[in-house]
């Protein structure tokens, strides 16, 4: 990321911390990161893309605290503690942005920003789940999705305490406590049948993800048309390969956005294709 990128982000995030999204201008945010309005729409198209930058910038950042401990030769349950507590370390250092935006509602939930939490939602529960098999194993992998909900019930509560009492806890001791939660949860499951089966979860995701994302029902009827146009076109082995690798993908409850990349990138050669791509690429975030 570039600099001046990153400082447009940075600004923006400290406005919307204090006014919230609606109440701030662009103007407000380039004066703010100190460079000009043309130089922020070399960046950003708009406002909203903007938003995009500062959630994935935000995301960003806590993947790589918690990647911080995958290359420290601790035993699982050490590591998780650590990286709970880094967990909530970096929503404190933006919680200010957090509140803000909860309360006010103030993020505006397009599509691309919908499939972008929804996918996040997503990545949380599996870096939970794993992180649980490491630690428990075999005796906790039937009730990993029940224990993923109840772990991510038990880290919400409690971040809500540290944001408006932070003085009062430490968040060492925190991750300690939960961890120990934990420990009797997944003894008192033992004798338990799952509730959150990981069929029924499946299935949830994805009506879910019908309900709140229905542009991705417009993305399968772009898959359609193209399909269409690649079946009049000669030596079109390679592209019907794409196209079926494309619409698997995007029928997943969480897409690869590189692989959705790099399928596009295959019919950048072909003019008929170009629109459609670019259509796809818009909805998925990602450059064509």
């Amino acid at each position: 990321m570039k600099e001046k990128e990153k400082a447009i982000i940075e600004a923006a995030i400290k406005l919307y911390a204090t006014k919230g999204f609606s109440s701030t201008s662009i103007q407000e945010i380039v004066t703010e990161s100190g460079i000009s309005k043309g130089a922020f729409y070399l960046y950003f198209k708009s406002k909203d893309a903007l938003l995009i930058a500062i959630l994935e910038y935000y995301f960003d950042h806590i993947e790589k605290n918690l990647a911080a401990f995958e290359h420290e030769n601790l035993p699982p349950r050490e590591k998780f503690a650590k990286q709970l507590t880094a967990l909530f370390n970096t929503m404190l250092e933006h919680k200010e942005f957090i509140i803000m935006q909860s309360r006010e509602q103030a993020i505006p939930l397009n599509d691309e920003v919908k499939a972008l939490m929804f996918r996040k939602y997503h990545e949380g529960h599996m870096f939970y789940q794993e992180s649980l098999r490491a630690i428990y194993g075999k005796k906790a992998e039937q009730h990993l999705w029940d224990l993923s909900l109840m772990l991510e019930g038990l880290f919400n509560s409690y971040i809500k305490l540290l944001f408006f009492n932070q003085e009062s806890f430490q968040n060492e001791e925190l991750a300690e406590y939960i961890l120990r939660r934990m420990d009797s949860l997944v003894e008192g499951l033992t004798s338990e049948q799952p509730v959150a089966t990981e069929e029924k979860m499946k299935d949830l995701f994805k009506k879910t993800k019908a309900f709140f994302l229905a542009g991705n029902g417009d993305v399968k009827s772009v898959i359609e048309k193209m399909m269409q146009v690649i079946s009049d076109i000669d030596n079109n082995e390679d592209l019907k390969v794409s196209i079926e690798v494309l619409e698997g993908e995007i029928d997943k409850e969480t897409p690869r956005l590189p692989v959705i990349q790099g399928m596009l990138s295959n019919f950048k050669d072909q003019a008929a294709l170009e629109r459609y791509c670019k259509e796809i690429a818009k909805y998925y975030n990602l450059k064509f």
